[in-house]
């Protein structure tokens, strides 16, 4: 027999900890979010990059004025 503060009734009635699931939740789906977005940017945005470094690598540098 289950001693009296291990009854099922107490355990699935016991709210204590139920914050800190709730913020492990939210916080695990907001990184899992900004992981996507930036899997999303990632791409295009070194794309962009590349762009910009070949258009500055054909640029001169003038010494005079």
């Amino acid at each position: 027999m289950l001693a009296p503060h291990l009854a099922p009734a107490k355990i699935y009635a016991d709210e204590t900890g139920a914050v800190t699931v709730d913020w492990v939740a939210l916080t695990a789906a907001i990184v899992a979010m900004g992981m996507i977005v930036g899997g999303i940017i990632w791409g295009p945005s070194n794309n962009a990059s590349e762009k910009v470094r070949d258009f500055i690598s054909t640029q001169e540098v003038k010494t005079t004025f």
